[in-house]
This record gives C-alpha cells, structure tokens and sequence, in this order.
C-alpha cells in the first residue's frame, strides 16, 4: 500500500483496512478476561472495565463512540481471524454502551457485512451518528460488483439498532474516487453536523476525501474533494471544539495519530504534529475523540490482549485527551489504568 507516496510491498492491504482483531479460536483463553462479564444469548451484557484494553472478552477495532441520551455509544469491528491467520477477517459491527466509562453493557450485534445485499464482505470501519432522531451508521465494506472498497449508509431508530440498509446500493464507490489508483481508498468514513446543520463526510486511504451530505444523510451533496494533509494514511476523525475543527488521522506505518486544525470545516489545515504515538503490538491505530460529562476522551486501539493479540486481533482502549489553552491538543499517553469515571477532566 502507498504511504505518503511509497510502496510498501509488504503491506498492500495492511495499511488500508483499519486493525480488526480475529476473536482467539481453538480453546485459547483471551487474558484479562472481565470476570464480572455474563453471558445472555442474544441479550445485552454486563461488564466493568479493568483498564485497558476496554473489552478484554472479545477482540475489538477501529471505535467510534457516539454520546446520546446521557450515555457513550462505541461502535466497534471485530476481528475473529483465528490464531495463525495474520490477516484483517471482520464480518459485523459490536456495540457496547455506558454512562460512566466503567460500568458497560454490550448490545447484540446491531449490523453485519452481509446486511448490504451489494457488499461482499469486509466488516471495516465505521461511525454512527443521530439526527432528527436517527441513527445513520457510515460503514467500509468491500463492493460485490464494483472494484475495491465502497461506504454504505445503514439507518435505525435507535443507537442500538436494528439496521437496515438506507440506499439499497454504496454511498461511495471505488470509481468515484480518482485521487489514487488503489482498491481500498474509500474506507474509513467519519461524519460531522456543523452548527448550522450542514453535514459532511471525511473518508480516505492515502488520499483523505470529504464531501457534504444532504439533509436526507444518505446522499453526497456536490463534489468529492481533497483534503491536503501531510502523511496522510487513513482513519480521518473530525470533531469541533470551541471554535476549532480537529482532523485527526493515522500517519505513517506502523500508525501514529496526528493532527490538523481549521476555523473552517473547509480549510486551510494547519497540520500541528503527532497526537499519541504508535500503539502497542499493532500497526495500525484507529481513533475516536468525544467530550462526556464534563471531560474528554482519546478512544483508540492496540493489540495488548495476550498472548494472541496484535495487528490483526486488536483491542479498545480509553485515555483521557487534554487541550491546552490555545486550542491545541496535548500528547495523548497511552495506560495501561485507562480511564475510571473521575478521570480525563480538562
């Protein structure tokens, strides 16, 4: 795969898909197993964090985290390659929820690959975002007749589903984006609603694309255009704070996240450098970036769960982010303590 314009032979399809960790196969136990996690079918269950990682009862990728109705919603891939296999195998999206960042309820599975009837497969990653009272779920997957990668639209009418698919057909197809001649580039989408309603797609691979949505968020509004950001990889974040847009993305190979600022959703991005630096034992990183309750949070994931975790059965973690007084973001330090719910106040 091509990284700020380099080849990696090596990695072709490496770099491109977000880190999705392969659940542990054949009897092997996954370390740090949350004792007080019940298991109920097809209800929902219960778990305490213990630190990081987050979830340390299944492997999980690439979160977005939505905050509606006095609770944090994290969205997350699921990688079930069994042992052996080093290579990305996703096939749906987990959902876990929690008012206190401690005490967490994981939902059933609320969308599969297989729930876009044009997608071939590829659980990649994803965000979910509410408006007007829906739930409209931005989601990578490999296209069944179209070359490479595509975004579906899948909507509900709540945070924890169920979804459907919004169009019946990809909001994003490989040949709709010309900035790069890869299969993959289309991946990674993260959607914003600005303060006057208007809301806009970041997405990309080597190449980071944005483009508005219409009000129905289920339709590109005008053309697809480039962000020009240094380094860029993939897994754009877009968020807004007090005045400022915050783009942050994964940078290089192994990933580091970095960062750029804007007064304007459409630039100029004035790139401002290195937010955390490369997660454990995994050569991809995915991030997620929320304000709840008073305090901010940096959401990413490693690949710390032993002894079978790594680039391609990766795991959530949570630490606090913290802003300075010019609007910048401090170095995020990754722990193992994670986060507890007095921590991460700015």
């Amino acid at each position: 795969m091509r990284i700020g314009g380099l080849v990696l032979a090596s990695c072709v399809m490496a770099v491109s898909s977000r880190a999705q960790d392969a659940s542990v196969g054949g009897g092997a136990a996954l370390m740090n197993m949350t004792a007080s996690h019940v298991k109920s079918g097809n209800a929902d269950t219960s778990f305490v964090s213990k630190g990081n990682p987050v979830i340390a009862h299944k492997y999980t990728a690439d979160p977005a985290a939505l905050v509606y109705g006095g609770k944090v919603y994290l969205y997350t891939g699921h990688d079930v390659a069994p042992p052996g296999k080093e290579f990305y195998e996703m096939h749906e999206w987990l959902c876990f929820s929690t008012s206190d960042m401690v005490h967490w309820e994981e939902h059933p599975v609320p969308l599969k690959a297989k729930d876009f009837a044009w997608a071939k497969g590829d659980a990649w990653a994803s965000q979910v975002i509410e408006k007007g009272g829906k739930f409209y779920w931005y989601a990578a997957v490999e296209h069944g007749s179209i070359r490479g990668k595509a975004i579906g639209v899948a909507v509900g009418d709540s945070p924890t589903g169920p979804f459907k698919d919004a169009r019946g057909s990809a909001l994003v197809t490989n040949d709709m984006t010309t900035a790069t001649s890869i299969g993959w580039d289309d991946i990674d989408p993260s959607v914003i609603i600005d303060d006057d309603g208007r809301a806009y797609l970041f997405w990309g691979n080597t190449k980071c694309y944005y483009a508005r949505l219409k009000d129905n968020m289920t339709e590109l509004d005008g053309s697809i255009q480039v962000v020009d950001l240094p380094a860029f990889t993939e897994a754009p974040w877009i968020h807004r704070k007090n005045g400022w847009y915050y783009l942050s993305y994964a940078s290089g190979f192994p990933e580091k996240i970095v960062y750029a600022m804007s007064k304007n959703i459409n630039g100029p991005w004035r790139y401002k450098g290195i937010l955390n630096e490369i997660a454990g034992n995994s050569n991809t990183n995915h991030q997620s970036i929320i304000d709840f309750k008073g305090k901010s949070y940096f959401i990413y994931h490693n690949g710390a769960i032993n002894t079978n975790g790594g680039s391609f059965r990766r795991s959530v973690c949570i630490d606090a982010l913290k802003y300075n007084k010019d609007g910048t973001l401090q170095r995020v330090v990754m722990t193992s303590e994670g986060v507890s719910a007095g921590s991460g106040k700015n």
